[in-house]
C-alpha cells in the first residue's frame, strides 16, 4: 500500500480562495484565537504529520488484523490503542469542540481539513473520534448543565469516546419501530434492548465509552413520537467524575464486514441482567430531534469519507501510473516503452479522480463555513441564512460525495490493472472500505427523500433559488473574463444552471411523491454535479488571477486545467439526469410486484 501524503496545499488554497477564511476569522466567538492563514497552515502541516505517520501505516494491518472480541471484551488491531495516544495527547480530539468544555474552540472549516486527513490515511480510525464528536454535539446541545460538566470535559479531551445507538435489528431507516425500554427508577431509567451496528461500540482504548441510546418510557406513544434518548456509561460515573461499577451494557458480537475492517462493528446488549442505567437527555419523547443533532454531525463527516477515500485512492493510482511501465505511446511503433501514466485512457481515469476530488473538497469546506455561520453569526437573520444553506448542502455533500467515493476507488482498481484486483497494492480496501460510506447515517435514498421530498418544499424551494442565484452570479463573473478555459467553464456552467434549474422546478410543481421519490437519487446527484461545477468555477477564476501575477504557475496551471476538465467531462452528467428526472418516474415505478 502507498503511503498517504495530505494535500495541504490544496486544502489551504479551498479554505483561504473558496471557503472564506477571513469571514469566518471575524466571527466574534474567534476572536481569541486569532486565526488566520498562517495558523491554519501549522495546524494543517501537523495533523498531516500524524496522518502520515501515524495513522496511515496501521490501514493495512488494520484491515488484515482486524478488532476482536473476548470475554474482556473488544480488543482493537495492534497499533491503534498507542495512535489513540498520540492522537488525543495532540489535543485532535477537541479541536472544534467548545472551550468552556475544554476544547480548542476553532471553526468547523478548519476541523474539516483536519477530519479527511484522519478518514484518508485510516477510516477505521476515524470512525472512533468521529462518533465522539456527534454524542459530544448532542450532549452540548440538549444535555443538562449537570450532564455537560460530568460528560464533555472527558469527551471532548478524549479520555472517553461517545457512541450513538439507534439502530436494532427491526428499526433501521425506520427509528419509529425501536423497541429498547427505558423503565423509570429514582433519578435514572433502566435500559432493557438490544442495538446493532454500533460503531466502536467497545474497545479498550479509553477507560470508559459514554453510550446515547434510543428508547421507550412505558407511557411513550407510538411511533417516533415516543423515542426518548439516554446517556449510558460502560462504567458509572460518580459526581467527582471519578468511575463507579460497570453498568449492565456489553458487546454481544462484532459483525463480519466487507471493509473498515479495524472499525469494530458491534452488537451491543443493554440490560441482560437488571437493566442498564441511564440518564434522560432532555426531555422524554423528544429523542428523536436530539439524534438529529448527531445525525447531522455525521452525515457531514461521513460525506467526508466519501473525499478522504477518494483522495486516498487518487494518490496511491497516480503513484502507480508514474511507476508501472507498459506499452509505448500512441503511434510509436519502436523504441523504450513508457510508465502508463503516457497514456490517454489512464489520464482520463485519474483527471477524472482528481477533479472530482477538488469539487467534493472545495463544496464540504464551504459547506463547514456555512456551518460555523449558521452556529456563531451574532445576527439571527444571517445565521438563519446560513442554516438553511447547510440544511440543503449537508444531504448532497453525505450522498453526492460518498457515491463518488465509490467511483474514484474503483477507478483507482481499474489505473492498477491487474494488480488491483489483488490486495498487494491495497486498492481494493480503499474500494471496500468506500462502500459503507453510501450506507451507513443515512442512505443516499434517505438523503435524496430528505433534499427533494422535504428540504425544498419546507421553504417553497427559497434555500436552492438563493443557491442558484449564487452560482449565477459566478457564471456572470466569468463571463467577463479572458481565456479560453474561462470561456469553456461558463458556458458548461451556465447549462448546469440551467438544468438544475431546470429540475427543480420540476421537483416543486409535482403532485406525484412517489414520482419525486423514484427520481430523487438522480436529483440529488445532479445539485452535486452542479455545485461542483460551480466551485471548480470558482477555484478556475481564482487560479487565472495568480497567474496574471506569476504566482504558484505549476499549482495554479493545473487548478485551471483541472477545473476545465471538470466542466467538458463531469459537469454534462447533469443534463443527461436532467431527462431522467423529468421523464424517468414512470418506468421505475411502473412494474408490478410480480414482474419482478
Amino acid at each position: 500500500m502507498t503511503a498517504y501524503f495530505a494535500p495541504t496545499r490544496d486544502m489551504q488554497f479551498v479554505i483561504d480562495e473558496l471557503a472564506g477564511l477571513n469571514e469566518v476569522a471575524a466571527l466574534p466567538v474567534f476572536a481569541e484565537q486569532e486565526i488566520s492563514p498562517e495558523l491554519v497552515e501549522a495546524v494543517l502541516e501537523e495533523a498531516a504529520k500524524l496522518a502520515a505517520e501515524v495513522l496511515a501505516p496501521l490501514n493495512k494491518t488494520g484491515d488484515i488484523q482486524g478488532a476482536k472480541i473476548g470475554p474482556e471484551g473488544v480488543i482493537p488491531a495492534d497499533g491503534f490503542a498507542d495512535a489513540y495516544r498520540k492522537f488525543i495527547d495532540g489535543g485532535w480530539n477537541g479541536l472544534g469542540s467548545p472551550v468552556e468544555h475544554g476544547g480548542q474552540g476553532l471553526p468547523e472549516l478548519i476541523n474539516t481539513a483536519t477530519q479527511e486527513m484522519w478518514n484518508s490515511a485510516n477510516m477505521s480510525f476515524a470512525l472512533c473520534p468521529m462518533l465522539n464528536n456527534g454524542a459530544i454535539e448532542a450532549i452540548c446541545q440538549a444535555g443538562s448543565p449537570e450532564q455537560k460538566a460530568l460528560y464533555l470535559p472527558k469527551m471532548i479531551s478524549g479520555e472517553w469516546t461517545g457512541t450513538m445507538n439507534l439502530t436494532e435489528s427491526q428499526a433501521g431507516s425506520d427509528l419509529s419501530a425501536v423497541r429498547t425500554r427505558a423503565v423509570p427508577e429514582g433519578d435514572h431509567y433502566r435500559l432493557f434492548g438490544q442495538k446493532i451496528f454500533i460503531t466502536w461500540g467497545d474497545h479498550n482504548l479509553t477507560p470508559n465509552t459514554i453510550h446515547l441510546v434510543l428508547a421507550r418510557t412505558p407511557d411513550a406513544p407510538e411511533g417516533v413520537k415516543g423515542i426518548s434518548l439516554f446517556i449510558v456509561p460502560k462504567f458509572l460515573v460518580n459526581a467527582d467524575g471519578s468511575l463507579g461499577p460497570r453498568n449492565d451494557v456489553h458487546a454481544v458480537s462484532l459483525e463480519h464486514k466487507l471493509g473498515i475492517h479495524a472499525s469494530p462493528t458491534c452488537v451491543m446488549a443493554f440490560g441482560d441482567q437488571n437493566g442498564a442505567i441511564g440518564y434522560l437527555v432532555g426531555e422524554e419523547n423528544k429523542g428523536l430531534a436530539y439524534m438529529f443533532i448527531m445525525m447531522n454531525e455525521a452525515r457531514f463527516k461521513v460525506g467526508l469519507q466519501g473525499l478522504a477515500i477518494g483522495e486516498r485512492a487518487y494518490q496511491a493510482a497516480r503513484e502507480y501510473a508514474k511507476d508501472r511501465t507498459q506499452g509505448r505511446p500512441v503511434g510509436v511503433k519502436s523504441g523504450d516503452r513508457v510508465t502508463i501514466i503516457h497514456h490517454p485512457d489512464v489520464r482520463r481515469m485519474l483527471m477524472t479522480m482528481k477533479a472530482q476530488n477538488e469539487a467534493m473538497r472545495a463544496l464540504a469546506y464551504v459547506t463547514a463555513r456555512h456551518m460555523d455561520l449558521a452556529r456563531h453569526h451574532p445576527d439571527p437573520v444571517v445565521s438563519r441564512t446560513h442554516q438553511a444553506r447547510v440544511d440543503i448542502l449537508i444531504p448532497v455533500v453525505k450522498g453526492w460525495e460518498t457515491e463518488l467515493g465509490i467511483e474514484i476507488a474503483s477507478l483507482g482498481v481499474q489505473v492498477h490493472g491487474g494488480m488491483g484486483f489483488v490486495e498487494e497494492t491495497g486498492a481494493c480496501q480503499h474500494l471496500r472500505d468506500s462502500r459503507i460510506a453510501t450506507i451507513y447515517e443515512g442512505t443516499t435514498g434517505i438523503q435524496a427523500a430528505d433534499l427533494a421530498g422535504r428540504k425544498l418544499s419546507m421553504d417553497q424551494g427559497a434555500a436552492m433559488r438563493a443557491l442558484l442565484a449564487e452560482i449565477e452570479a459566478t457564471a456572470e463573473d466569468l463571463s467577463q473574463a479572458a481565456g479560453d478555459d474561462l470561456a469553456t467553464i461558463h458556458t458548461s456552467l451556465r447549462e448546469g444552471i440551467l438544468t438544475l434549474t431546470a429540475a427543480t422546478e420540476w421537483i416543486l410543481a409535482s403532485r406525484d411523491p412517489n414520482a419525486i421519490m423514484a427520481v430523487s437519487v438522480n436529483y440529488l446527484m445532479l445539485v452535486g454535479y452542479v455545485c461542483g461545477g460551480w466551485q471548480m468555477a470558482r477555484a478556475a477564476r481564482v487560479a487565472q488571477s495568480k497567474l496574471m501575477t506569476g504566482q504558484d504557475p505549476l499549482f495554479h496551471e493545473a487548478k485551471l486545467i483541472t477545473a476545465r476538465f471538470y466542466a467538458e467531462h463531469v459537469l454534462p452528467r447533469a443534463s443527461a439526469l436532467l431527462r431522467s428526472v423529468q421523464h424517468g418516474g414512470v418506468s421505475i415505478m411502473a412494474l408490478t410486484e410480480e414482474q419482478f
